[in-house]
This record gives structure tokens, sequence and C-alpha cells, in this order.
């Protein structure tokens, strides 16, 4: 039983969701969530996940700096950004070094920002739901799998553009593209990852992934961002594990004349204490709180002071 809560914590300590956090607030979790570089349950089935993140983006910071928004010379500035994205996981896995794992995310986002014009102040506002960039990744393990042996292997994957990049507000003002549920672009995905056990009692992870889009769209292409995790989990009882994530980000500027790229990119790390549990033979519900713990931005955007993520993750 011990044994099995123990995979139970590495089933919701796995693989990232690149994130993004531009000067208007739009974000999506670095937490790592799901089966996808986990130790040595390598079993062929398929499995599915469901994610909830809520991502209050509230305050202003220049560099490492928290401001007002009377010391914005921009010509807007930004509000408050609301984030509360769904993001649907499907996971299979071939055999013991062959596996493949797809991610919808449904993007539910407000904005809101002061444009300065001609000596007024304007409020402009945008809500919307939406489906946003389609992920497919491939990964191999190289390690065999056994019991006792850790798990080395490499992810390979692509970000579609098949979310929309022209959402407008009630007004027809389009939204900035680093706002929008999707960026337009197509990107490459790249990533490593190294997992086990601690001695009987518990389970730990290190990866690291790198998305690059490979081609401007529409004027406008995302920056690269690198993103690199570290997890443990350890069970408390018979359905019950702890966990706790270290999660670190770099992303470079957007560019691209319908960019900002003065605005957006930065280095991020946040400390990310969860619990996961069981919920029958199949089912696995977790939860995260993230908290800052060092934000550098580019210019001037908006930051969370804290993030939730919670989900679900069935097997067939």
């Amino acid at each position: 039983m011990r044994r099995r809560l123990c995979c139970l914590a590495a089933f919701v300590l796995l693989t990232a969701s690149p994130p993004s956090f531009p000067a208007c607030g739009a974000s999506f979790c670095s937490i790592s969530t799901d089966r996808a570089i986990r130790g040595n349950l390598s079993q062929p089935g398929a499995h599915m996940d469901l994610r909830y993140e809520f991502i209050d983006q509230d305050q202003l910071r220049a560099g490492s700096n928290n401001i007002g928004p009377d010391e914005v010379t921009a010509h807007h500035t930004e509000i408050r950004t609301v984030n509360r994205n769904w993001i649907v996981g499907a996971d299979y896995v071939f055999d013991q070094n062959w596996g493949i794992r797809m991610e919808l995310p449904i993007v539910s986002r407000s904005h809101s920002h002061i444009h300065h014009h001609h000596g007024e102040d304007l409020l402009e506002q945008w809500n919307f739901s939406d489906p946003g960039d389609f992920r497919v990744i491939g990964r191999y393990r190289l390690t065999p799998d056994t019991p006792s042996s850790n798990a080395i292997g490499f992810q390979f994957g692509v970000k579609l553009p098949t979310g929309d990049h022209d959402v407008t507000n009630e007004q027809g003002e389009t939204a900035e593209r680093s706002l929008q549920p999707g960026s337009g672009t197509t990107d490459a995905i790249v990533g490593a990852f190294y997992s086990g056990f601690l001695r009987t009692t518990g389970t730990w992870f290190a990866e690291a992934v790198w998305v690059s889009p490979l081609a401007e769209r529409d004027n406008y292409a995302p920056g690269d961002r690198i993103t690199v995790n570290a997890g443990f989990g350890w069970p408390t009882g018979e359905q019950v594990a702890m966990l706790l994530q270290v999660n670190t980000r770099w992303q470079d500027r957007d560019s691209g004349s319908d960019a900002e790229p003065d605005d957006t990119g930065g280095t991020f790390v946040y400390l990310s204490p969860g619990v996961s549990m069981k919920a029958g033979n199949k089912t696995q519900l977790y939860g995260f709180i993230q908290l800052p713990v060092y934000q550098y931005v580019n210019g001037v955007q908006l930051v969370a002071d804290w993030a939730l993520v919670a989900g679900a993750s069935y097997s067939f």
C-alpha cells in the first residue's frame, strides 16, 4: 500500500505546462501535475486528467519591485487579469519506453487596463472563454522499467496554433496579442526528466523543458521559455500523500511589430506545496498552492501573489 501511495505522489508530481507571463498578466501555472515522466509506472494504458488553475494577477511590478499605478508612464496602465483555466489532458503509454501526452487548455480570462488617450483615461476590458493552443508531447524512457530503477528520458513535441489570437471586446477592440487565448504560432517543445524513489517512502523528480516558436505569426512571436521544476512526494497514511515543488522559469521577450518586447519576459521562482489523495482504485485528486519566491520582470508587468491548482486524474 505504501508503494502504491508513493506512485500516487509521483502521479501528480510530473510534467509541466509551459506558462506565459506577459505584460497584461495572461498566465498558466508551471506546476507539474500528471504522469508523463513518473518513475516506475510504465504499464500500457490510457489516463485522463482534468486540471483547474486560478491566477489573480493584480500587482504591478517593475524589475523585482512592486509599484503603484501612478508610477507607470506607458500609454496604458494595467489594472488586473484574472485567469481561470481548465486543462484537459490525455496520456497513453505504449510500452515501458514510449508514451504520448495531449493537452487542450480552455482559457477563461478577464482583463482590464486604463488607456491614456489625448489626455483622457479610458477604461478598457476584455472577458472571454475560449480553447487555447493544443499541445502533443511524445516521450522516450532510457532506463529499464523495474521497481527499484530511476527513470531517465526525453520529451519532444509541438504546440499547435489552434487557439484564437484575434479576440475582441464589446467595443470591437482587439486584445493585446500576449493576452489572447492562443499565440498564433507553432512552437517546438524539447525536454528531459529524471525521477525515482526516496528509499521506500517517497518519490522525487527533476525536469527541464524548452519551448520555442518556429516563426512569427501575424507579426508576433512569444519569447522562448525554459522551465525547470523539481519536486518531492511522501505518504502520510493509506490514502494521502504530501507534495512539494520548486518551479522556476525564464522567459525571453516577445518579438514582432505586434508585440510588446519592453514589457514581456522575466525570471520567476515559486514554491508549491500540495496534497494528493486516492478516490477509488483508478481516481486521484490533487491540489497545490503556488507562492512566489522571486519575480523579476522586464519593464512593467502584472504578477500574482499566489495561485491555485486543483485536479483529478483517472486511469482506464
